[in-house]
């Protein structure tokens, strides 16, 4: 047994059927895609080969400079608003003595349910009317808010809804992690007078270093390629206010008169950006991170 399995060849075939799946579904699709990305293509006729066109027409549409830019506000809310808060509700379920498993299960609901149950759920309590947001507003004397119809309130409302619907299973990662933390740790910090913000700065933040570095990056992969909600929600609406670079493809793309190349350019557009800042978040505060945890 211990021969066979020193046998390269075994280990070639072990992985053959499943390195002959990822080609078939992922490479031969993100090759062929790369091949009309460069060609003027409506999925039906022949096509003809246009070279960078359908990238520079990308790239000089003011709304995609835009949705570019909308893009980057879900990547910084992540980040910065979505994750520390993440932490900070998995450290204080993770200190819940009973009812654990119950707050563990109601914060992860929301990430089970369809983006269109969300969507419609959010609608009605953004709603300017009768929603219970501006109700509630309404008591302090606030008027009424047209939180989707209005430029300057329709995109930090989305990244609520958002960030509501994927919160939970980013707790739950973090939460497994705190968790596998041995119970002596926490005990020693206990007996040497350690409260508890200090036991979780300077002793649970530091052990989930690593996960905390996978949920950012999840949440940057998650940020480029979030479309959902703003179709069931706005529809990049108003006035391209929440337009992002995927609903802009399904907007521009995939309407009366699809263009598949340029639709399929601007895939590859998120593809490659996407990469970017997931590579560079890997090279500079990931391995950082990583290297702080090794030692």
């Amino acid at each position: 047994m211990k021969q066979t399995l020193r046998n390269p060849a075994i280990y070639v075939l072990l992985v053959a059927p499943a390195l002959a799946l990822y080609c078939l579904f992922f490479v031969y699709p993100m090759l062929s895609s790369s091949f009309y990305a460069f060609t003027d293509w409506n999925g039906l006729e022949q096509y003809k080969f246009v070279g960078m066109e359908n990238f520079t027409k990308a790239f000089g549409d003011p709304d995609f400079r835009s949705a570019i830019v909308n893009n980057l506000y879900f990547i910084l809310f992540s980040v910065g608003v979505q994750v520390p808060l993440i932490i900070f509700l998995a450290i204080l379920i993770s200190g819940v003595r009973q009812l654990q498993r119950f707050y563990k299960t109601t914060v992860f609901i929301p990430s089970i349910l369809s983006t269109s149950v969300i969507g419609i759920l959010w609608g009605f309590i953004y709603e300017p009317e009768i929603g219970p947001l501006n109700k509630l507003l309404g008591l302090f004397g606030v008027e009424p808010i047209y939180w989707l119809a209005e430029g300057k309130w329709a995109m930090l409302a989305v990244l609520i809804t958002n960030a509501w619907q994927w919160i939970g299973f980013y707790i739950v990662l973090v939460l497994a992690a705190i968790l596998a933390i041995p119970r002596e740790i926490g005990e020693a910090a206990e007996i040497d007078g350690a409260d508890g913000f200090k036991r979780a700065w300077y002793i649970t933040v530091p052990l989930i270093r690593p996960i905390i570095s996978v949920v950012v990056m999840l949440s940057i992969a998650g940020a480029m390629r979030v479309v959902d909600i703003i179709l069931v929600m706005t529809k990049g609406g108003p006035v391209g206010a929440t337009e992002v670079m995927a609903s802009y493809l399904v907007n521009h793309a995939m309407g009366v008169n699809p263009s598949y190349g340029f639709g399929t350019a601007i895939s590859l557009i998120i593809f490659a950006f996407a990469l970017v800042l997931t590579a560079l978040y890997q090279l500079t505060l990931g391995r950082a991170m990583e290297g702080g945890d090794s030692e």
